[in-house]
């Protein structure tokens, strides 16, 4: 596999919780994607070519969400199931970086087990579920209830992508989501509603690690007002990108270059 990706099972609890590792580096990063459609198991040299920037500096490490969920599917439950892989892998003191949902995670667990986090990445997410980032999930649940993946993900495609790349791609949207291996109905709705109700704004003082935020000014899933709420409250960098919404961290050329610059201070 690219990068020497590898693919393995860690078994916590009652619970399977699939990983991907890439890279050749002495420390840890530990990448926490966002809500998806797509299958997690199978992506490690997809995902390693996405990132391969991170490949020398970093062991890189994903953890897919447990298998069976949670019976109460949290954001918190999210994150102990985090904290629990790391510690199963005798990861301490790990770089973070989460996207969105993966955000919203990451924030929770630097607030839960800050022995697990060195330096934290907050990308496209927020320390709350806004009526926008709500709605949104509605509209998901909704057509995932009916079993409706078409429109459901391209609901999902141009809610995060800018007009700029739509124009340039948006005909190949509907074969892209008819080659990708999706997840089931069962684990899309309980990740989707994990989100909703969530709410950390009056314990991100408990943050201690510094923090690197990143976003997109015409974001349409999380509000903008997110990210700057989070680096007001933290007093820590943060780089908003113009015309560029929720898919920043892959239209920006620049993004993953930031985080590295940020983690190699």
């Amino acid at each position: 596999m690219a990068f020497g990706a590898k693919e393995f099972d860690l078994t916590i609890g009652e619970s399977i919780v699939h990983v991907i590792t890439f890279g050749s580096g002495e420390k840890d990063l530990i990448m926490l994607q966002g809500l998806t459609i797509k299958e997690f198991r199978g992506a490690g040299s997809m995902v390693a070519l996405g990132y391969k920037k991170f490949a020398k500096d970093y062991r890189v490490v994903l953890f897919d969400r447990p298998d069976p969920l949670p019976e109460a599917c949290t954001i918190q439950a999210l994150a102990q199931s985090v904290a629990d892989a790391m510690d199963q892998m005798e990861i301490k003191n790990a770089d973070i970086f989460g996207t969105s949902q993966g955000g919203m995670i990451a924030l929770q667990l630097a607030i839960d087990r800050p022995d697990l986090v060195r330096r934290l990445v907050l990308a496209v997410t927020g320390p709350k579920a806004t009526p926008m980032t709500e709605a949104a999930l509605d509209k998901w649940i909704g057509f995932a209830e009916k079993d409706d993946w078409l429109g459901l993900g391209m609901d999902i495609l141009e809610s995060m992508y800018s007009e700029k790349y739509q124009k340039r791609y948006r005909r190949f949207f509907p074969l892209i989501l008819k080659t990708q291996k999706l997840i089931s109905t069962e684990r899309f709705i309980p990740l989707a509603r994990s989100i909703k109700g969530f709410d950390l704004t009056d314990q991100l003082q408990k943050v201690e690690a510094p923090t690197l935020v990143l976003g997109g000014k015409e974001d349409k899933i999380v509000s903008p007002d997110g990210s700057y709420g989070i680096a007001k409250a933290l007093g820590c960098e943060i780089h908003m990108y113009d015309g560029l919404g929720h898919a920043a961290y892959e239209e920006a050329p620049d993004f993953n270059d930031r985080i590295l610059t940020f983690l190699r201070k």
